[in-house]
């Protein structure tokens, strides 16, 4: 959760913004990236003499959206002016959502200054690809991803005819991605149905557990590394399957679309062909596992009761009928 409160503001989940204008000179330009996403666009599109240092979330390996021996590499910055003065980069690249001061004293002291904002779908990400490769001089390295890119998400589409599993992304402290999110969209490319809606939720909004086991969706989708441990109650929920998804996945963007794109299509692939071995609770794909497991347990036994929603709330604000 260190890297979930860190970047809150980035479910906001906005797009570029005007300020992303591409600002590279001619010859090489030292770069300063003050944001992770960021950080793994340009390690993909500039040459590591033209990166001055990035942000040092990618030095921590819980944080990092690059992989940490790549990160270790580059110097790392704490996103301080005083950082910038003493390097003096060419150019520093900022999020969205930045210190208005910090900006304002990187200005002043003369480098010229990019802000990149948090992107809503694919192409407001391939846009922002795009801008990161123009700002470091190297455009034609920038497409190069996008195609990338572009073709992990057609290998992810279903066949013709597919029809969509229902699923919900649960993250820690039951955060779910809602619709008109990035996440939204990705189920959708790769033949699932977003059910956030269904729970009256928020674009990015808190889901406890009484609703989702009252009304549970076909497939959920939540972190299950050791650190966390089994999904508890939610493993004998009758009928719904639940799969591995590490939230790094939704961290970022940019490069991260690749790794979304193929971990879906594999989810999809397993639900259309689960192995009939395997023990465990419920429905599930285990850490180092990618079998779904039958409990036969959860089938001897009657499924928990629902829980009573009237008078709790949930029904009134999440839209849940009892």
């Amino acid at each position: 959760m260190r890297r979930l409160a860190a970047f809150a503001p980035l479910f906001a989940l906005a797009a570029c913004g005007p300020h992303a204008a591409p600002v590279a000179k001619a010859g090489p330009v030292r770069i300063m990236s003050m944001n992770p996403c960021i950080d793994a666009i340009l390690v993909r599109v500039a040459d590591p003499g033209e990166i001055a240092s990035i942000s040092h979330y990618s030095h921590d390996p819980a944080a990092t959206s690059i992989p940490i021996a790549q990160a270790m590499r580059f110097p790392a910055n704490a996103g301080t002016a005083e950082e910038v003065v003493a390097t003096r980069p060419g150019i520093v690249l900022l999020g969205a959502h930045g210190d208005p001061a910090t900006q304002a004293a990187i200005r002043a002291a003369g480098v010229a200054v990019v802000t990149v904002g948090v992107p809503a779908t694919v192409a407001e990400s391939l846009d922002q690809i795009r801008t990161v490769a123009r700002v470091a001089g190297h455009p034609e390295r920038g497409e190069a991803l996008v195609r990338e890119i572009e073709a992990a998400l057609a290998a992810a589409r279903p066949a013709p005819g597919w029809r969509a599993i229902d699923a919900l992304i649960r993250q820690g402290s039951g955060l779910v991605p809602g619709t008109g999110t990035l996440a939204d969209e990705l189920l959708g490319r790769t033949g699932f149905r977003n059910m956030s809606a269904d729970y009256g939720l928020a674009m990015w909004d808190v889901l406890p557990l009484e609703p989702l086991i009252a009304r549970p969706p076909k497939l959920l989708l939540m972190d299950l590394t050791e650190h966390r441990g089994p999904p508890g109650l939610l493993a004998r929920v009758p009928d719904m399957r639940i799969a591995d998804f590490s939230e790094r996945l939704l961290q970022c963007a940019g490069p991260n679309l690749i790794d979304v794109a193929r971990r879906l299509a594999e989810i999809r692939r397993q639900l259309s062909n689960p192995s009939p071995s395997g023990e465990g609770l419920g429905w599930g794909v285990w850490p180092r596992d990618t079998r779904f497991m039958r409990n036969a347990v959860s089938r001897r036994q009657p499924p928990p009761p629902s829980p009573p929603l009237k008078g709790r709330g949930y029904a009134a604000n999440m839209g849940v009928v009892p």
